[in-house]
Formats: C-alpha cells, structure tokens, sequence
C-alpha cells in the first residue's frame, strides 16, 4: 500500500513538473500559456480594430467593419474651458439638407433648403477664438500647419487658388476661389467657416475631418492672405495709437 502511495506520489510530482514546464515559453514578452485567458486578458471592444481577424481566424461577417458606435447626437466632448465647450456646441448656422446629396452628408444634422443659412452666416462676424498679443503667433503656427495639410493642395500656399491640384490639371482654376479677390474678403468669418465645415460648390466637407477650433483657427490663417498684417498686432495696436494721436492733435 505504501509503495503503491509512493508511486503515485511520486507520478503525480512528475506530471505536475512537467505541466509548468509546459507553461514556459522563452519570449519574455509572453505570458506563458494561461489556463482561462479571459479572465486575464479583458474581452472588451476596442475602438476601431477590425475585428474580422482576430488571432489569424477570420470572420468575414466582421471584416472592414468599425466597432465604434455613433455617439448620440448633439453629444459634444467635456471641456473645462466654459469658451471652449460653447464652440463645439451645435452650429447654429446649419448646412442645407440638399448636402446630403451633393456633398455626401447623409446623417448630418441639416437644415431645409429653404432657410439659406449660408446667407445668414454673414451676420456671424466674430471668431470665437479671440486673437491676442500672446496667442497671435502660436494660432499663425497652427494655422499654417492646417491650411499645409488639408487645403495648400487646392487652395495654394499663397491663397490664390493655384495650387497643385490644379496646376496638375485635375481641378479647373475658375472652381477655386482665390482669397484674394475683393468678393471672398468680405465673406463673414460665419460664411467662411461655413463653406469648410460643410463644404460648398467645388469643395467637400471638412466638419468631419477637423474639429471647430481647427476651422477657426484656419478662417484666422485665410484672413492673413487678405491682410498681411493681420497677425501683427503689436505694428496694429501702434498703427491705431498713431491714427489716434492725430485725431486728438486736429
């Protein structure tokens, strides 16, 4: 009996070595092999990650298709800043619902094509993002990175609507505004943020690829086009006191 107990003592000592042996694995970024991985490894969803193929099987009811859910509508992302959250409210001057079909704003929140809210956009005059001596600089820097990026290829580096796209031919020139002219300088800041959020005539929407403050920030960088010194405060501010001055001296 005893020998028997020994045996199978000593049998039982063998397998269990042999088991965490197994469980050894020599990349040192690996956990070993896990009993019930789901209790360690969290099953969540994650943000935009193509679940059709997952640990090399493939499930192509899955494939290509975004784990994201839509967030509710009118949902804006939590700010301290009180000026910052009222920027990302919802605009106020909406896009007409003809969008949906000429610039592929289907699910947009849309207004009907009777109400031209493009027209009335040209009493919206101020931009939220207020310039000033300390900010002037940083919001050029921004800006140019923007328009480099999202807009130069159209709308060229100097603003005048002979950019790459359509020097290449690709675009016809006569499509493209050119900032310069008198009739887009006096486009409101309202208009101009307008057309890049929605999109108009030529040019697609950018609401979805750039977050209000972004388009501000570019609708201050297009009025540089316009006013060379429209960055320039502290030449401004002295320019004003002069005016000023001479006022008081007549």
């Amino acid at each position: 009996m005893s020998r028997n107990f020994i045996l199978i003592r000593g049998a039982s000592l063998i397998l269990f070595i042999l088991l965490i042996m197994s469980s050894c694995i020599s990349d040192p970024d690996s956990p070993g092999l896990e009993y019930m991985p789901d209790m360690y490894r969290s099953p969540a969803i994650e943000t935009y990650v193509d679940y059709g193929e997952v640990r090399g099987r493939e499930n192509k009811k899955f494939k290509s298709r975004l784990s994201a859910r839509q967030t509710p509508k009118y949902t804006i992302p939590f700010y301290e800043d009180p000026q910052m959250a009222k920027m990302m409210l919802p605009n106020h001057f909406k896009g007409a619902d003809s969008l949906q079909f000429t610039h592929g704003l289907k699910g947009w929140d849309l207004s009907p094509d009777s109400v031209d809210y493009y027209a009335l956009a040209v009493n919206d005059t101020i931009n939220p993002i207020e310039l000033s001596l300390e900010n002037a600089k940083d919001i050029e820097k921004r800006g140019e990175k923007l328009y480099t990026s999202m807009c130069m290829h159209c709308h060229g580096k100097n603003g005048d609507g002979n950019g790459p796209m359509v020097q290449s031919g690709a675009y016809v020139s006569s499509g493209i505004p050119n900032y310069k002219d008198k009739e887009k300088t006096e486009l409101s800041n309202g208009q101009l943020f307008h057309s890049i959020y929605y999109g108009r005539n030529l040019m697609g929407a950018h609401g979805s690829m750039l977050n209000k403050e972004e388009i501000w920030t570019l609708v201050h960088y297009i009025r540089q086009f316009q006013d060379k010194k429209y960055f320039d405060l502290e030449m401004n501010d002295s320019d004003s006191q002069e005016d000023s001055d001479e006022q008081e001296m007549q």
